[in-house]
């Protein structure tokens, strides 16, 4: 599928100079990408963007920031067919146990299918939020190709250069 239109990020200020690195992801792994993986995990809404930084105990400082996007070749998760042809279901996205399956350098199932996907040549998945209290229609778009040129453009929002400032 094809993705265009707003995403967010809610980064913790230490990391606001840096609002398209994929570091953190890659040094520590995430749900869709394994460690050594770089990944920009955003939100297509900004109250997803909230649930997502919020997901354990008390709201910390945040910088909210916005993207303009437009990204060919992104797999659409909510597709129980399409996710079947990858060896993956709905549930799978969801296991709440990939953070367990990473122990002792293991990947989890999740990240052996983010590595498969991207071999296929994606650039990213779109994909319901698991954060707690979301729902069907919070959607996050995890990306390991980006770039400020087509096939895979996110822009930063930041016309008056306030993170610069930071």
């Amino acid at each position: 599928m094809h993705y265009q239109g707003k995403l967010y990020r809610a980064l913790n200020p230490i990391h606001a100079r840096e609002p398209l690195s994929g570091r953190g992801a890659e040094l520590y792994g995430g749900r869709f990408n394994p460690k050594g993986t770089a990944a920009l995990y955003l939100a297509t809404s900004l109250h997803t963007a909230i649930r997502e930084v919020n997901q354990v105990g008390d709201l910390q400082p945040t910088t909210i920031v916005g993207y303009d996007s437009d990204i060919e070749n992104v797999l659409d998760g909510r597709d129980s067919r399409v996710l079947r042809k990858f060896g993956m279901t709905l549930a799978g996205l969801a296991d709440p146990t990939w953070r367990d399956q990473m122990r002792g350098g293991g990947k989890a199932a999740t990240q052996t299918f983010a590595a498969t996907l991207i071999a296929e040549g994606f650039n990213g998945l779109l994909v319901r939020s698991f954060a707690r209290g979301s729902s069907d229609g919070d959607l996050n778009l995890v990306l390991w190709n980006w770039s400020d040129t087509p096939p895979s453009r996110v822009t930063l929002i930041d016309d008056d250069g306030c993170l610069s400032k930071v």
